[in-house]
């Protein structure tokens, strides 16, 4: 768990030189190694069988060309006065079946985009642009940002930058152990390592090949002793039996373990689809029990009922605020999902 197999590497001929295509080729040199001229030839075209991919993917080296940072969604809920995401990677490790992605893209193969130098002079851009403002990047939409860093070495190569840029606020949001890279050097302190969490019985039965909320909540705990701040993302809440007592067992466990001084935010949001993306996933899950529930369709999203999103809105605020401050929590609405574009 945590590790990615990789057996075949498609590289675009415009970065075969570039150092970080060269090292990977290197890296993974039993693997297969094809030129291609441009990723969308393989990634994402029609009459792709992504669960099929999704055993064995496929590592796609590419140039991001344009679209380096964009703004996060209208309801995103957290964050600075501006906010902004950015993808330094295509599809995820991790195989849960909430999650936007598999609606999003009909290809499971990876793909990395190497040329970080172009996202370094675009979130210096970004911020140059917003001198008087309070500024948030978010990483983690389309992937998750630790869980491949063995690979990547995507956040090895962002905290130095993000250590010049001291007025913005860097979020690596992940489900992931694979912790070195953080544990091995000095915290930073415009940097939240920020977990998704659900119970632990809800988790089981959805967050496939992800590490254990018990695995989470020892490498927050882990990176809260060395002086990492802490986001805590309860989002999507899933809504069933018992779920008052499932998530109540859930904040006790993760409060009582991680010191309030080194929480950050707190943020939490229902579950919800765009409804083509929502189409999409079923196709590939018919037999999922979660989507066998109530999930009307309003306004192009598929959600649970207003009175439902609405009960377990209150329940989390009025639980959270007996831990923290409800200066520090905040609610994501389902507008940001309206576009696809923010992460379940």
């Amino acid at each position: 768990m945590g590790r990615a197999v990789i057996d075949t590497i498609y590289f675009e001929e415009e970065v075969r030189n570039h150092p970080r295509t060269q090292s990977l080729l290197d890296h993974f040199a039993k693997a297969r190694h094809i030129p291609i001229e441009r990723y969308g030839e393989l990634f994402n075209k029609r009459s792709q069988n992504f669960r099929l991919q999704k055993l064995k993917p496929a590592l796609i080296l590419a140039k991001k060309h344009k679209g380096h940072v964009l703004p996060t969604p209208k309801g995103f809920g957290i964050g600075g006065t501006k906010n902004f995401y950015f993808a330094h990677m295509l599809n995820c490790l991790y195989d849960c079946r909430y999650c936007f992605l598999q609606g999003m893209y009909t290809s499971a193969n990876y793909v990395l985009f190497v040329n970080y130098e172009d996202f370094d002079r675009a979130l210096s851009k970004c911020i140059q642009q917003y001198p008087h403002d309070s500024i948030t990047f978010f990483s983690g939409y389309d992937c998750d940002s630790l869980a491949l860093e063995n690979i990547t070495g995507f956040t090895a190569h962002m905290l130095p930058v993000f250590k010049n840029f001291n007025s913005a606020l860097l979020e690596l949001r992940t489900k992931s152990v694979q912790t070195h890279p953080l544990e091995s050097i000095t915290p930073i302190d415009n940097c939240v390592i920020a977990y998704s969490l659900m119970p632990q019985i809800i988790s089981k039965a959805l967050d496939h090949k992800a590490p254990s909320i018990d695995r989470r909540l020892g490498a927050m705990v882990r990176l809260a002793k060395l002086g990492w701040k802490i986001g805590l993302r309860f989002d999507p809440l899933i809504y069933g039996i018992n779920w008052k007592t499932h998530y109540k067992e859930l904040f006790n466990l993760i409060f009582a373990a991680i010191p309030i001084t080194s929480i950050h935010s707190v943020s939490y949001g229902p579950l919800r689809f765009p409804k083509a993306m929502f189409r999409k996933i079923v196709k590939l899950y018919p037999e999922e029990k979660l989507f066998a529930g109530a999930l009307p369709e309003k306004d192009g999203l598929v959600a649970y009922k207003p009175e439902i999103e609405e009960e377990m809105a209150d329940f989390c605020r009025r639980t959270f605020t007996k831990f923290v401050s409800d200066t520090i929590v905040f609610q994501c609405t389902p507008e940001a999902q309206s576009t696809g574009r923010a992460k379940l």
